[in-house]
C-alpha cells in the first residue's frame, strides 16, 4: 500500500499538503497547498485529511474548466441564444391580448361611460381610460417595432464591433458554464460576435412569424444545433467523492476500515482521471475502460515518487514512458477495480446508475504460482544467516545481514518458524494471546481466534481454528518463551508485534523479510517471501500422504469446522489435528542451533 503522502506535521500539529498540478502552478504562483488540520492526533488528522484533499482537487478541476472556452462551448452558446430568442418571442406572443380580450376591454369602456364613470368633464380620466385600450390594440405592433429596432441595432453593432447590446447574455453564459473568460480578451469578443449573429437570426425568424411564416430556418452557417455535449458538472452534494462518503458511512458490506480507506483511494484515482466535478450518472463502460487502460500502465508507488509529483494519472502514465518505472501488477489493477466496483454496485442499487459499469472489467487471474516454498538447502542457508544466529543491530533491517552478537528472538524470530511447522498465516501468529497457547488433554495447542483480549482479526470466519504445537517448536523453546511471557504478565505472546495504519499485523516485517532474503542471495525477483513457509507446510503435508481436502482446515481454508468458536473440541478431532501437524517434516533441515533458553532478555 502507498503510505499517506498528503500528511505533514509541524511541531505537534498535523497539516494537509498537496502538490499543485504542474499545469496550474502558474495560475496559483506556488507549487504546494497546505492547511492546518487543527489536531495533534494522527488518527483524527487522517480522518480530516481526505475531505481537504478532495476539496482542493475539486478546486483544481474547476480552475481547469474555467481556463478553456472550447469550440463545443461556442457552438452551444450560439444555439442556446438563438433558441432563447425564439422562446422569448413565443412567450410574449402567448401573453399578448387576443381579439376577444380587446373586445371585452372596449365593452368595459362603454359600460363605464354609460354609468358616468368616464365623462368629458374629466379630461385626464378619459385619456387614461382610453390609453389602456390603445396600448392593448398596439401591443403586437409595438413589440414588433422594438424587435425591428433591436435587430437593426445589433447589425450596426456587429459591423462596428460594439458588444454592449449582447454583453449581458454573454456574461450569463460564461457564469452558467463556469468559464474563465476575460471581458477584454479575444475569446470574449469572439463569443459576443457569435451570440450577436445568433440573436440576429432569431429576431429575423420572429419577424417572419409575425406574418404567419413559421417555416424559416437560420441562414447564417454558424447557427445550427450544437453537436457536442455541453460541459456538465455534478450538482452540489452529488460529486463522486461526496456520494462515496455517504457510501462509506452506510458501509453496506460492513468492510473493515482499512479496506474502506483503500476503496476511497481507488475511487479517488478514478476521479483523478475523469475530474472531481464529473457527474455520477455519466460513469459508463467507456470511462471505466479508459481508466483501466491507464491503470495497466500506472507505475508502482506513483504517489510516492518525486518525478510524478503534481501530475494526474494520465500525465503520470505519459511521463513514465520516459522514466520507465515498473508498473503495477494485474492483481493490483484488479484491487483498484474491486474497490471501485463495490461503490458502483451501491450507486446502482440507489438509482444513480442503471448498471454497474465496472462489472466484467476484471483481468483474468494467472494460475501460475508466484510464491514458492523454500527448499531445505535454502532454509539451512537462511537459518544459519545473521538474522537467526546474530546480527549487528535488530532495529535497522540494513544491519540484519551483517554478523554480530545481537539475537533477534521476538515475533520476527518465531513467526517464520511457527509458520513452517503449522502453515498458519503470519498475522494469525503475531496476534496470539498468551491464553491462546495452552495445554488441552495432554497436547499443547494454538487457538487462532478473534476471541479474547486485544485487537484480533482473521481472514474469514472459517479461519478460526485449533492448531497443535509441533514438537520441533517445543524443542526450539516456544513453550519456554511462552512461560517467560506469562510470568511477565504479558497479555500477548508477541507484545512487540504491531499493526500498520491500515490495521495489518506485522506488515513492515512482511515487507522487510523478502528484502533480507535478497541481501543474503536467496531471492532474485519474485518467488520467496514470508508466505513461502506456509507453502512449505502445505507441501510437507502432501509429502506425508494427505490430500489437500484432508488438511485444508488446518491451514484455515475451510469454514464450518466446529472450531470457529472453540468450545469443547472432541478428543478424536484433536488427535486428528495432532497427527496432521506432527507429520510436517523437512528431512535434512538443521535448526537445533536455534534453541532458545528461558532467559527473560530473549523474550523481551
Amino acid at each position: 500500500m502507498a503510505r499517506v503522502t498528503y500528511l505533514d506535521r509541524r511541531g505537534a500539529t498535523y497539516y494537509a499538503r498537496l502538490d499543485i498540478p504542474l499545469d496550474l502552478v502558474a495560475h496559483y504562483g506556488t507549487t504546494t497547498r497546505k492547511k492546518s488540520l487543527q489536531t495533534k492526533d494522527e488518527n483524527e488528522a487522517k480522518r480530516r485529511l481526505w475531505p481537504v484533499i478532495e476539496s482542493w482537487r475539486a478546486e483544481f478541476d474547476e480552475v481547469r474548466s474555467r481556463r478553456e472556452l472550447t469550440p463545443e462551448d461556442k457552438a452551444t452558446a450560439v444555439w442556446q441564444h438563438y433558441e432563447a430568442t425564439l422562446e422569448s418571442y413565443d412567450r410574449k406572443q402567448r401573453a399578448m391580448p387576443t381579439p376577444e380580450d380587446q373586445d371585452a376591454e372596449l365593452q368595459s369602456l362603454y359600460r363605464r361611460i354609460d354609468l358616468g364613470e368616464i365623462t368629458s368633464d374629466d379630461f385626464f380620466g378619459m385619456i387614461n381610460a382610453y390609453t389602456d385600450f390603445e396600448l392593448m390594440l398596439r401591443a403586437r405592433t409595438d413589440d414588433a417595432n422594438l424587435r425591428s429596432r433591436r435587430l437593426a441595432a445589433l447589425k450596426r453593432a456587429l459591423a462596428s464591433g460594439d458588444n454592449k447590446l449582447i454583453a449581458s447574455a454573454a456574461k450569463d453564459f460564461v457564469a452558467k458554464h463556469k468559464l474563465l473568460v476575460d471581458e477584454g480578451s479575444d475569446e470574449y469578443r469572439e463569443l459576443c460576435v457569435l451570440m450577436t449573429r445568433a440573436e440576429i437570426e432569431g429576431l429575423q425568424r420572429t419577424l417572419e412569424r409575425d406574418g404567419g411564416d413559421f417555416t424559416g430556418a437560420p441562414k447564417d452557417p454558424i447557427v445550427k444545433p450544437a453537436s457536442g455535449i455541453a460541459r456538465e458538472a455534478a450538482a452540489p452534494g452529488q460529486t463522486i467523492m461526496e456520494l462515496f462518503e455517504i457510501y462509506a458511512r452506510e458501509n453496506p458490506n460492513q468492510i473493515k476500515s482499512d479496506t474502506l480507506a483503500q476503496a476511497r483511494r481507488d475511487v479517488g484515482l478514478f476521479v483523478d482521471h475523469v475530474g472531481s466535478t464529473f457527474p455520477v450518472h455519466r460513469i459508463d463502460k467507456k470511462a471505466v475502460r479508459e481508466w483501466k487502460a491507464l491503470l495497466l500502465q500506472y507505475p508502482v508507488k506513483a504517489t510516492e515518487t518525486r518525478v510524478f509529483a503534481g501530475m494526474k494519472i494520465a500525465q503520470i502514465v505519459k511521463h513514465n514512458e520516459i522514466v520507465k518505472k515498473p508498473t503495477i501488477s494485474a492483481p493490483t489493477v484488479n484491487r483498484h477495480l474491486s474497490g471501485f466496483s463495490a461503490f458502483c454496485t451501491w450507486l446502482t442499487n440507489h438509482g444513480y446508475l442503471s448498471a454497474n459499469p465496472a462489472a466484467d472489467m476484471f483481468l483474468k487471474k494467472s494460475k501460475e504460482k508466484t510464491t514458492k516454498p523454500f527448499t531445505v538447502d535454502e532454509m539451512n542457508i537462511l537459518f544459519n544467516s545473521p538474522f537467526f544466529t546474530g546480527c549487528q543491530n535488530d532495529d535497522a533491517p540494513r544491519f540484519w545481514s551483517k554478523p554480530g552478537n545481537v539475537l533477534i528472538r521476538d515475533h520476527r524470530f518465531w513467526v517464520p518458524l511457527i509458520m513452517l511447522f503449522s502453515g498458519a498465516r503470519p498475522a494469525e501468529i503475531a496476534q496470539l494471546g498468551i491464553d491462546d497457547v495452552r495445554e488441552d488433554r495432554g497436547h499443547w495447542i494454538m487457538h487462532i481466534t478473534t476471541e479474547g483480549d486485544g485487537d484480533k482479526s482473521v481472514k474469514t470466519a472459517g479461519s478460526m481454528r485449533v492448531v497443535p504445537v509441533h514438537p520441533e517448536l517445543v524443542k526450539l523453546g516456544l513453550l519456554k518463551y511462552h512461560t517467560t511471557l506469562k510470568k511477565l504478565e504479558e497479555k500477548r505472546l508477541f507484545p512487540l508485534a504491531e499493526r500498520n495504519e491500515r490495521g495489518q499485523m506485522i506488515a513492515t516485517f512482511s515487507r522487510d523479510f523478502p528484502r533480507y532474503l535478497t541481501k543474503i542471495g536467496l531471492k532474485e525477483g519474485r518467488g520467496l517471501s514470508l508466505y513461502s513457509f506456509r507453502h512449505g507446510a502445505a507441501d510437507a503435508l502432501r509429502r506425508a500422504g494427505f490430500l489437500d481436502e484432508q488438511f485444508g482446515f488446518i491451514l484455515g481454508h475451510t469454514s464450518g469446522t466446529m472450531t470457529q468458536r472453540y468450545g469443547t473440541l472432541p478428543q478424536g478431532m484433536l488427535e486428528q489435528r495432532v497427527e496432521l501437524i506432527n507429520s510436517i517434516a523437512y528431512p535434512g533441515l538443521l535448526i537445533d542451533h536455534l534453541k532458545v533458553s528461558d532467559g527473560v532478555e530473549e523474550a523481551a
